[in-house]
């Protein structure tokens, strides 16, 4: 079944717990990210983003460059993000003061742009006579990729085309390089190929579908571009190795790909792209592909809490079942590339399973990457912490204790800025006569196909979701494959429809008020036994949210903590005082005597008591203590 397009930016008005992520984003993590943008923000990591464009633009006018380039080769996309960001944001919330700033950003960044259309600050500014030299590590389709998406969602939430016409300029440029002059070649960080895919859906510019399909079509015909591009130049950025192809998606070509390697966000922004291409051009082989991929990702590479990418050597993916909890990557980056990916499979055939993934990666490692207050980020998210160990030890210092405030390397907090605040279109979609409900957020929804209803809903921390039909047609809503049971009242009568893998169809008319009751029972989770890490272990969800035990709530030792096989879980009251409103879950569970001797034959002592479980996303939010998701479980 050929479904829908996500919905448009300005479709979904939230309300809810969204509302307040997306209330949140708008009048803290906006403000904040654009002082640090600009070197603001007080004992925060030097950023030098607008600088870099500002310096740029005097090197395209042949003026001083001031102090020059600062930062990563692929620092303009933390720009280019946060602007995607701030419209998404005005879409939701108009905001004449954010959008002028915006507008300032954008005619900075316009005058960065060199007269045939590149636009680049590093080699602008650096290595002018380097462009397009080093596609393995410069970063130069990965920025105009990015901007590309701004000036696209800038477009959408406010009709200005200052900066969509800055990246048409940029997508003939590179069109003209790769494709007209055939200059060999494709993306060493993929993004740019899902942009171009926006810019031709936008703009319904071929030359944007084409040049995406050549990146895609050329990724892994030759294994060996990158060692004949690094021989060829003589320099290199940072010495990657460009004989690792499985570390750039490049070892096949993408048709014959049926495991996911590599750098893990690198792999979803690609897979994204490959599964958009199948899309829009029905290509069937490529579909398959993406499916296979997807197994490979969903079935053996991905943690409970929906990250993936396990290890830190190359931030990717390693073997299958190779899950460890205390030295896990599990990017926050790779975690939205991963539900672009599933968002974009949704075009492709409706599965639930996509959902389900959606849901599990935004609700869990998404969120956990910001801080409750929005001016913390994590870029690594672990399953657990020690510490004293996690951050100190060599083999554990990329697994933080707490967020810090800004990263040199920052694509995670303005990537979970725009996540959020465009997170309407993942929830919902259409086609002609139908509405998809992929995720339940509270909010006003009015389609293009006419349809327009209300959701009412407190999830994820209450489970009755109601609908109320303004304009009728067909709704189609995901019932969670981790919802046991399930009830659904069409005006307050009970219906006896059964889900079509994964979504429950209902034609409803003006007026109708649709009420779904999901299953809201903690429940053990325990993974499969080819995991070595999760040997004996068990873990807790409610619903959507995977909970964790943190020390402040347990005496500061859950390593001491093993859980009772099908002992008493009990589900607190919602606090709304308790890390900006939460649920709790106690378990059954025994401590083990606490002892300093580092082995002994003895005997310890367990004693009956408590565990207090919080869901993950909140984690460290209160200092720094131990957390663990996977806890011992005893009979």
């Amino acid at each position: 079944m050929k479904v829908q397009n996500q919905i448009s930016i300005q479709s979904y008005k939230a309300d809810g717990f969204i509302g307040k992520y997306q209330k949140l984003v708008r009048d803290v993590v906006l403000p904040y990210q654009y002082s640090v943008l600009n070197d603001e923000a007080p004992d925060t990591e030097k950023s030098h983003v607008v600088r870099n464009f500002i310096n740029a633009g005097c090197a395209v006018r042949g003026e001083d460059v001031g102090d020059g380039f600062y930062g990563m080769v692929f620092q303009d996309s933390d720009a280019a993000k946060w602007i995607e960001a701030a419209a998404y944001s005005l879409s939701l919330f108009p905001d004449r003061k954010l959008e002028e700033t915006v507008d300032k950003l954008i005619d900075i960044i316009a005058d960065a742009q060199e007269p045939d259309g590149y636009l680049n600050t590093y080699y602008t500014i650096k290595d002018k006579e380097k462009r397009w030299t080093n596609l393995h590590e410069g970063h130069e389709l990965y920025c105009s990729g990015h901007m590309m998406e701004a000036a696209c969602a800038y477009y959408e939430a406010t009709g200005k085309d200052k900066l969509l016409l800055v990246m048409q300029k940029n997508a003939e440029h590179i069109y003209d390089h790769f494709i007209t002059k055939g200059h060999a070649g494709f993306p060493g960080h993929p993004e740019v190929e899902l942009a171009l895919l926006k810019m031709y859906r936008l703009l319904d510019n071929k030359h944007c579908l084409e040049l995406a399909e050549h990146f895609i079509n050329t990724r892994g015909c030759d294994p060996h571009f990158y060692e004949k591009e690094k021989e060829a130049r003589g320099w290199s950025v940072w010495n990657g190795n460009p004989a690792d192809t499985d570390y750039s998606q490049a070892s096949k070509p993408v048709r014959s790909q049926s495991d996911a390697t590599g750098h893990a966000v690198r792999a979803v922004y690609l897979y994204t792209a490959m599964a958009d291409l199948a899309a829009s051009t029905d290509d069937e082989e490529l579909l398959a592909a993406c499916r296979r991929l997807w197994e490979s990702i969903t079935k053996r590479q991905m943690y409970l809490t929906g990250g993936i990418g396990s290890t830190v050597h190359g931030e990717a993916f390693s073997v299958d079942y190779d899950l460890p909890n205390d030295t896990a990557y599990a990017e926050t980056c790779a975690s939205i590339g991963l539900l672009f990916f599933a968002s974009r499979m949704l075009e492709n055939e409706v599965l639930g399973e996509y959902g389900d993934v959606c849901e599990r990666a935004f609700y869990n490692t998404v969120l956990a990457g910001m801080q409750l207050d929005g001016r913390r980020f994590f870029y690594v998210n672990p399953l657990e912490v020690i510490p004293g160990i996690s951050g100190v030890s060599p083999t554990h210092r990329h697994d933080l204790p707490v967020r810090p405030k800004w990263y040199a390397c920052a694509c995670c907090p303005p990537n979970a800025a725009r996540l959020i605040s465009s997170f309407g279109k993942y929830a919902y979609g259409e086609n002609a006569d139908t509405a998809f409900c992929h995720l339940f957020a509270a909010g006003e929804i009015s389609l293009a196909n006419g349809m327009k209803f209300t959701c009412e809903t407190k999830y994820p921390y209450d489970f009755t979701i109601y609908y109320k039909i303004e304009k009728g047609g067909r709704l189609a809503i995901r019932i969670p494959a981790w919802s046991r049971t399930f009830k659904v009242c069409i005006n307050e009568n009970d219906t006896d429809v059964l889900p079509d893998k994964g979504y429950l169809y209902l034609d409803v008319s003006d007026g109708d008020t649709i009420c779904l009751t999901l299953d809201d029972t903690p429940q053990f989770q325990y993974a499969s036994s080819k995991i070595p890490a999760l040997s004996g272990k068990t873990a807790l969800c409610r619903g959507p949210l995977v909970y964790c035990f943190e020390g402040i709530d347990n005496a500061d030792d859950v390593l001491s903590l093993s859980l009772k096989r099908g002992g008493n879980l009990n589900v607190s009251a919602y606090d709304e005082n308790l890390l900006n409103g939460i649920v709790t879950i106690s378990a059954d569970a025994l401590r083990r005597e606490a002892s300093d001797t580092l082995y002994s034959s003895d005997v310890p002592d367990e004693k009956p008591c408590q565990a207090v479980a919080v869901p993950y996303y909140t984690w460290g939010n209160r200092g720094e203590n131990q957390m663990r998701v996977w806890m011992n479980e005893t009979v």
